[in-house]
């Protein structure tokens, strides 16, 4: 019998007394059998985290510093192992998976450093007005409360690094769920921080199933959820405690935009691999990658089967193979439901120039023109290694094109001109607007996050901690300015 897989409870090893098998999707066979925990270990988990929390605000920031950067120096120790553990249980090729460690590596890396700068304390002074004379006001930042993490399947270590690293830096004790199909990259993370003097309660990290997470969101003692994942579940969460901080980083269905100056040989054809890449990496299973493509007519035709190469050029096969560009989806499932979505639209009436085959949990990288806008896949994120391409007039019609989603994480637009890029950022009702590149950009330091139905609030470790804390206002009084 396959033994359990302890989770963390607390900060300390436990295995409860059932567990669940992770599969790798690419060849079904057993990567782990992961301990459950218990109601009361959950219990205790929450207890702990919420009698700690005090201590956790007072810790000297060097300590949550020094935590935090071991952690960044251990992963780096341990990339190979980390990148092979992700690929076996998400099915990411390794190429991608040793980026995701390093990625990871920075996040704690970025928190360290936050956390030697954070909440030095804001002065301002009050005898601006008569009231005011002789008064100081003096603002610095408290944690709300103990933070409930949620973290999705497809960047199962990074995504987990996001939830716990902000955390630490911030004093704010955490509660963090891995997702069920992808829990290993984030309980490793306990590995290493079980190595550190943090307190006792300050994190732990539970396996539980979906169907036990509405009482530990309903729970008080957990004032601050930070999700990452569908928009349905996010939305329900918000909408189940209204009066809970809720951060919800959600799904997108990012555009790249050519535009007609962008038309040197060169320049199409750095698009199209741009492209390419980033509509399949992770298996398209990304909420920044590339699902749209807006293209002007000045540069459509010739941009348009650059895009069906490069997509057909891409290696997919065994996730563990370094030369494989493209592995499986999560499961086969998943790959289902994006083959309904590409047949359905087919049915209705667009064009299939490249993919289009499932074997499998295996989804063939896939290039669809002529959609009709009332498809799902022209409304809904794919989440799938599929790329639509959309010809437009001017700028405007791009522009248009890209808003006229539900959805609002980032853009790309491939332009050359200034002026462009200022007027893309104030048109397009997006979080992030990237220029000269794929919507697929994203460093670890910035503010991510979306606008309309692609969440609320922003990751990045300096937003992140904004958002688990509040500011607090100290007015000294009698004082000689």
């Amino acid at each position: 019998m396959t033994s359990l897989h302890a989770f963390w409870l607390a900060g300390r090893q436990a295995t409860g007394e059932d567990g669940f098998d992770v599969t790798s999707p690419w060849d079904g066979r057993l990567v782990a059998r992961v301990g459950v925990p218990t109601d009361d270990q959950v219990e205790e988990a929450v207890a702990a985290a919420y009698a700690v929390r005090d201590e956790f605000a007072a810790t000297p920031a060097h300590v949550r510093a020094a935590a935090l950067d071991h952690v960044s120096r251990r992963l780096v120790e341990r990339t190979e192992e980390i990148a092979q553990l992700i690929s076996a249980e998400n099915g990411k090729p390794i190429k991608w998976a040793r980026g995701e460690v390093g990625r990871a590596v920075s996040v704690f890396r970025f928190a360290a450093e936050e956390a030697r700068r954070f909440n030095g304390g804001e002065a301002q002074r009050l005898d601006t007005d008569l009231g005011g004379q002789g008064r100081l006001a003096l603002t610095r930042r408290f944690p709300k409360g103990v933070v409930l993490g949620i973290a999705p399947f497809n960047f199962p270590l990074n995504l987990c690094a996001h939830k716990v690293a902000p955390a630490i830096a911030a004093g704010v004790p955490i509660i963090l769920k891995p997702a069920p199909a992808t829990p290993l990259s984030g309980l490793i993370l306990g590995d290493l921080l079980a190595e550190t003097d943090l307190p006792a309660g300050s994190w732990s990290i539970l396996p539980v199933a979906n169907d036990r997470m509405p009482a530990l969101v309903q729970d008080e003692r957990l004032p601050v959820i930070s999700f990452t994942g569908s928009e349905q579940v996010g939305y329900a969460i918000m909408d189940s405690v209204p009066r809970k901080h809720c951060t919800l980083e959600l799904g997108g269905n990012g555009a790249a935009v050519v535009l007609a100056d962008y038309a040197a040989d060169a320049d199409l054809d750095w698009a199209a691999a741009r492209i390419a890449t980033f509509s399949n990496y992770q298996g398209g299973q990304s909420c920044i990658s590339v699902q749209r493509v807006v293209a002007d007519a000045a540069v459509y035709d010739r941009l348009l089967p650059r895009i069906v190469a490069a997509v057909e050029a891409q290696v997919t096969g065994d996730p563990s193979d370094d030369a494989t560009d493209v592995g499986p989806l999560v499961s086969e499932a998943a790959a289902e439901r994006v083959e309904a979505w590409v047949d359905e639209a087919v049915a209705a009436g667009a064009k299939l120039l490249a993919g289009g085959k499932r074997d499998g949990a295996s989804y063939a990288p896939t290039v669809l023109t002529d959609v009709p806008s009332d498809t799902t896949i022209a409304r809904e994120e794919v989440f799938g290694p599929v790329l639509t391409v959309q010809r437009v007039n001017g700028e405007a019609e791009a522009f248009a094109a890209v808003n006229s989603s539900k959805y609002g994480l980032q853009a790309g637009v491939f332009t050359h001109d200034l002026q462009v890029a200022f007027r893309a950022h104030r048109a397009l009702e997006v979080g992030g607007v990237v220029v000269g590149d794929v919507p697929s950009y994203r460093a670890d330091q910035m503010p991510y996050g979306g606008a309309k139905q692609s969440g609320v609030g922003r990751e990045g470790v300096k937003f992140a901690m904004d958002d688990y804390t509040y500011e607090r206002v100290l007015v000294l009084t009698g004082l000689a300015l």
